[in-house]
């Protein structure tokens, strides 16, 4: 039998066990990357509720390490094309490196009330206008200084895959109006995806944008770069943001311009263009509206490490993602195996509603009424490359 022959009848075979691997013959590999880090380390007692680290494990084996300050993701463990257990969401060994941050990155957090950017930090509903701390700028960024990535969530472990994370956010927290009752469903499925699922209702008219803020580095936490990662984002428009980036309310075609990931592109490929909105961005920080136009739960993006064969594809049912390309990023930040996290070391495709909706009409609304839910499913999948 030939070569060609060969990998054509037991390359399937080979995948299939890879994807097995940390369940298996990798279990103690797994034990060693995830399993050590420290469950002692994140118990601690902030603003009158105890917090702690989670394990999530899936029948495959994938694993996950998540904390309810901020409901964040602290590790998630996939095979890489040779079936050993990579750990690919950046994140910190401990919880006094997320409560004392040397600058907020939003490490694996929940964020809300409104994710992304709003501008000048104030918007108008049913005639009300509203103000709202600034923490970037003039802008209120991420539900500002005090967001959902900044509180302690309550917590309740279903299964071995499945954690209820839910937050009663009060009427005036952060500026915003009424009473919010989030739960957030984090699940490591049968197909190797972690699947968010977001729910919340309120009291009083508001608005509502969650979202998750993990960083990934599909070769591994602490390597070097992501800009030799290949992504493919399917959208084919982009909202063109200001200096301060906000978003002008225009849309975009990405053909012809440093946005056009509707075919896999390498990510470091065109950051050295002189198009104003990469300048204005410090490189990518923008966010696309996805063909799929949050009609659906579909594919918005898929990116791969070219190192370790790691892919993840990005399914979502919300109009946009944000692409970050980890552009703050500095060195001054260490990650779990003691590696300083350096520039452009970690890459996000938050799924999301357009950044400053409540203050641009023309965009999808993100106004929630009381009698209404909201809901938004993120799935963040991963495979080997084939």
């Amino acid at each position: 039998m030939n070569i060609s022959i060969l990998k054509k009848v037991f390359l399937p075979v080979v995948l299939a066990f890879v994807m097995a691997g940390c369940a298996q013959g990798n279990k103690s590999v797994f034990t060693e990357t995830v399993d050590a880090i420290d469950e002692a380390a994140f118990v601690k007692t902030i603003d009158g509720k105890t917090t702690g680290l989670y394990t999530m494990v899936n029948s495959n084996g994938i694993g996950a390490k998540v904390t309810n300050f901020g409901a964040r993701i602290v590790a998630i463990c996939v095979p890489d094309a040779q079936g050993n257990p990579v750990d690919v969401a950046l994140g910190h060994d401990n919880l006094d490196a997320y409560t004392t941050p040397r600058g907020e990155t939003y490490f694996g957090a929940a964020i809300g009330r409104y994710g992304n950017r709003i501008g000048a930090a104030t918007f108008e509903l049913d005639s009300v206008v509203y103000n709202l701390p600034t923490n970037d700028g003039r802008n209120h960024l991420h539900g500002g200084p005090k967001g959902f990535f900044d509180v302690v969530w309550d917590v309740e472990q279903v299964s071995d895959s499945k954690i209820i994370f839910t937050y009663h956010s009060p009427d005036g927290e952060m500026g915003y109006p009424g009473n919010l009752e989030v739960s957030m469903v984090y699940e490591l499925t049968d197909d190797n995806g972690f699947r968010i699922e977001y729910t919340a209702t309120t009291d009083k008219a508001t608005i509502c944008n969650l979202t998750n803020h993990s960083y990934f580095n599909l070769s591994g936490e602490g390597a070097e770069t992501i800009n030799d990662h290949v992504l493919m984002i399917d959208a084919d428009k982009t909202t063109p943001v200001d200096r301060r980036l906000i978003p002008t309310g225009e849309l975009a075609d990405v053909v012809g311009t440093p946005f056009d990931f509707t075919t896999p592109t390498v990510i470091g490929e065109r950051l050295d263009s002189e198009h104003p909105q990469m300048l204005y961005g410090g490189g990518y920080d923008h966010n696309w509206v996805l063909n799929n136009s949050g009609i659906k739960v579909a594919l918005a993006a898929t990116a791969y490490s070219t190192v370790t064969g790691i892919q993840m594809d990005v399914l979502t049912d919300q109009p946009g993602v944000q692409f970050y390309g980890g552009n703050f990023i500095d060195g001054s930040t260490t990650g779990k195996r003691g590696i300083p996290y350096g520039y452009r070391s970690g890459f996000c495709l938050e799924t999301q509603h357009f950044p400053d909706s409540p203050n641009k009409p023309q965009f999808p609304t993100t106004t929630l009424r009381p009698g209404e839910t909201y809901k938004h499913v993120c799935e963040y999948r991963f495979s080997v490359k084939k």
